[in-house]
């Protein structure tokens, strides 16, 4: 019996050994060639692997997710853009992401990121030549040959690959032509009866949308809020804004003097948009405030578990604000 047993575990440790070499060593045709899998920005390891696996050219995720980490190439790889042009086994491509050296490298704009946030990841990339270190924001948008004389929010979030050494003015270039591009798609297809007259101001409001909250189901109705108030001449009221016409005064809290304090983004203190976006607005931003919900709310505030109540009346956002926000204070 102990004989049946260890030769038993010995033929399912084979079989198991076989299947693993297989996972690993084996080459797997690629679905098309050259074939390329991006590395980083927003997409982690794992995910990568699971892609992989949907497309075909690995056999296992979990093989790959495990190996990974037991070697640490997912602590060491570096993003990017890697391509291959033959079959390719799994450790292939382990080996390749562990390398660090991928076809083109990435840099990866965050939806809200502000433009000196984006600045500021420009500058820490290694793999971007700058040569526009030192410029100010008004010479790189003249040198792009942009109309515009403030940069904020003229530059789409993304992920940005190019071949390591390339300029850093092209990322900028790219980034600034793809947000022209998507605000003349969702200008062109815009909602009617939006109280916005150019591209520009749906920008502005498409950042405000982006500030105010990040969750899809929401993102209309903000817009539809801040839209019924425009067109009633309420103020808008958004903290956001607020807190970026605040600039380095802003130390993590605002208080009712900030609120108080007029500045050109105070949107307590006046009507209107403020005069430029606050931040740079992703596709579902854009998209937001192009199309507004139907409703008639002209308030809003946070449950706090990251959802948001809206109010048609006044009486009733009180009630709101006192239910989810005085009551947790208590």
């Amino acid at each position: 019996m102990q004989k049946f047993i260890v030769r038993s575990l010995a033929i399912v440790i084979a079989v198991a050994a076989l299947w693993l070499a297989w996972v690993v060593a084996v080459p797997v045709s690629l679905p098309s060639t050259p074939y390329s899998v991006a590395v980083g920005g927003n997409r982690t390891l794992s995910q990568v692997a699971r892609s992989l696996e949907a497309e075909g050219v690995i056999r296992n995720r979990w093989v790959m997710i495990a190996l990974s980490r037991i070697t640490g190439v997912d602590r060491k790889v570096k993003p990017g853009l890697y391509e291959f042009s033959a079959p390719v086994a799994m450790w292939e491509v382990l080996k390749r992401l562990a390398e660090g050296s991928p076809d083109q490298a990435s840099l990866t704009v965050i939806e809200g990121w502000s433009f000196a946030q984006f600045r500021q990841a420009v500058a820490r990339d290694s793999d971007l030549a700058h040569d526009t270190a030192g410029w100010s924001d008004r010479q790189l948008l003249a040198t792009l040959g942009a109309p515009e004389d403030y940069a904020e929010g003229l530059f789409f979030p993304s992920t940005y690959f190019f071949v390591p050494g390339s300029s850093e003015l092209d990322v900028y270039r790219r980034a600034y032509r793809t947000m022209q591009q998507h605000l003349a798609g969702v200008w062109e297809n815009r909602s009617v009866d939006l109280p916005y007259a150019n591209p520009y101001e749906l920008l502005i409001m498409a950042s405000l949308i982006e500030k105010e909250t990040s969750r899809e189901e929401d993102r209309t109705m903000v817009s539809a809020v801040f839209a019924n108030r425009l067109k009633i001449g309420m103020r808008l009221q958004t903290d956001p804004s607020v807190i970026y016409g605040m600039g380095g005064r802003f130390n993590g809290n605002i208080r009712k003097g900030d609120l108080r304090r007029d500045t050109p983004y105070n949107t307590y203190t006046r009507a209107g948009l403020p005069p430029t976006p606050i931040a740079l607005p992703g596709r579902a931003a854009l998209e937001a405030a192009a199309s507004p919900a139907e409703t008639r709310a002209l308030y809003f505030v946070a449950r706090g578990d990251g959802s948001t109540h809206f109010s048609e009346s006044l009486a009733e956002h009180n009630a709101a604000v006192r239910q989810f926000i005085l009551k947790k204070g208590q």
